[in-house]
């Protein structure tokens, strides 16, 4: 468990929970996930001290489950947001570690991998549950020691530093909706890959299985984001409606606007999904009608070319009949009689058919 504590303009690492809150500033904990359970009397204590009311034992079951969906709740003292992340690279090759390995063109979807972040924000304390090793966190700490020395607590750039609880959390969020956009850019270049593979002329496609474990992500990644818009859509709700004690009417403003933003990038991921998902599934469909009009274009060729050949075997058929007296049956130039009217049929029907663009090869 780490504690900083930010005041106006400045931060400090402390080495354990302070009595009381700072007058003009907060405090965030933060801890893995892993060592919840090992730490929560002490961040029951600080919840205490610093925020006025110990966590509800349900929430705190929502903070240990590593699956929680995207969330929003509340109490008269504190408000709970659980945000699923994106899984970092390392976290998505342990997750996959002794599985087939992933095709190339689903490397991709298969980084659709998730971790639950969980934030209690207080008036003036901020606890954060993060998994191991999370990159958020670390980002985050790694920004701040650059803006302040621990032992000395030196001035850092006001306008870098959060003001309250609730700024931090927006931040932190806004940071991992980032990642998602990152991810929409991939994806959008694994999908034109594919797109171009069923729509090339001639395309015999057969790796439908992968086809079909990329629509099933685009499908998991929708309801990932939908889940995410409606908690900070309610989170927004609520800091509108009671807006967070002790700031300035400039700070409020700027909080709001801070989380509508994270919640416009929400709205462009999933907006974004799910035109790949529409894309994917008409490409889908344009493949298949491009492949019953080449079978239409075989069949009526073949069928051109039966027809051209139907009156050639009549007229076989006719000579080959076992009467012992038929017109130019003995004559010399029967033989030859015979074939130049098939040759001519043959080549009036062919013309016909051309004319009709029957034989003709379509445009592709």
């Amino acid at each position: 468990m780490q504690i900083v504590e930010f005041t106006r303009g400045t931060l400090r690492f402390l080495d354990g929970v302070p009595t009381h809150p700072p007058a003009e500033g907060f405090v965030w904990i933060f801890l893995d996930r892993e060592k919840l359970r090992a730490s929560l009397p002490a961040v029951q204590a600080a919840a205490q001290h610093l925020g006025g009311s110990t966590l509800l034992d349900l929430h705190v079951k929502d903070l240990d489950n590593a699956s929680h969906p995207s969330h929003y709740d509340y109490t008269s003292i504190y408000d709970l947001v659980v945000f699923r992340r994106l899984a970092s690279p390392e976290e998505v090759d342990r997750e996959l570690q002794g599985h087939a390995p992933a095709a190339p063109e689903l490397a991709s979807f298969y980084r659709i991998r998730t971790r639950a972040v969980a934030f209690v924000v207080y008036d003036r304390l901020l606890i954060t549950v993060h998994p191991d090793g999370c990159f958020t966190a670390r980002s985050f700490i790694s920004r701040y020691l650059s803006d302040a020395v621990q032992s000395d607590g030196l001035p850092a750039n006001r306008s870098r530093l959060p003001t309250s609880p609730s700024d931090l959390m927006l931040r932190m969020v806004n940071v991992m909706v980032d990642s998602y956009l990152e991810l929409r850019k991939q994806l959008s270049t694994e999908l034109d890959r594919w797109q171009h593979e069923l729509l090339r002329p001639g395309s015999d496609f057969r790796d439908w299985g992968g086809l079909m474990v990329a629509r099933r992500e685009l499908h998991v990644l929708e309801d990932l984001c939908e889940e995410q818009n409606d908690a900070m859509q309610e989170w927004l709700d609520t800091a509108r409606e009671q807006p967070p004690p002790g700031l300035s009417q400039a700070e409020r403003d700027g909080l709001i606007a801070r989380a509508r933003d994270v919640v416009e990038h929400i709205q462009r991921v999933v907006h974004q999904v799910r035109r790949m998902e529409e894309g994917a599934e008409s490409v889908v469909q344009i493949h298949f009608s491009a492949q019953s009009n080449r079978t239409n274009n075989i069949m009526r060729t073949l069928t051109a070319l039966t027809a051209i050949f139907l009156p050639l075997n009549l007229i076989t058929g006719v000579f080959g009949m076992n009467f012992a007296a038929m017109p130019l049956l003995r004559d010399p130039t029967g033989f030859w009689l015979a074939i130049g009217a098939m040759v001519a049929i043959a080549v009036g029907l062919g013309l016909v058919f051309w004319r009709k663009h029957y034989l003709e090869r379509s445009s592709r």
